[in-house]
């Protein structure tokens, strides 16, 4: 029974990471392909590691394992937010079916500043 549960982790952590391999070759640009990666990726990587903790039924290695998993779940979207606003920032063009880009009217490319959206007066009240 333990072997059958290792490997159904195995395979549906295996099965994510190729899902995030693929959207990062097939979809259109930057801030999509980061979507994609980081959710697939970290939740694939999360199984894997849980079929490892599932495998050695060691207290100390299922320790090692959800201190991991933690640190992936904490760590993936803010490293993928950086790496996406940093794309951004640098001019990585969006593609052609972008719908909505809440930083276009906000963000100066000459100064690099962004704007909060708050007006004078509502800064004035916080």
């Amino acid at each position: 029974m333990q072997e059958a549960f290792t490997a159904l982790l195995l395979l549906l952590g295996g099965g994510l990471m190729l899902i995030a391999a693929i959207g990062a070759l097939r979809l259109p640009d930057l801030l999509t392909r980061m979507h994609a990666t980081t959710k697939a990726g970290a939740l694939g990587a999360s199984l894997t590691i849980a079929a490892v903790a599932v495998h050695f039924a060691d207290v100390e290695i299922t320790a090692r394992a959800l201190v991991i998993i933690v640190f992936i779940v904490l760590t993936a979207p803010v490293a993928a937010h950086v790496i996406g606003r940093a794309g951004y920032f640098v001019g990585v063009p969006l593609c052609d079916g972008t719908v909505k880009d809440e930083l276009r009217d906000r963000y100066d490319p000459e100064s690099h500043v962004l704007d909060s959206g708050l007006t004078e007066d509502s800064k004035r009240r916080r």
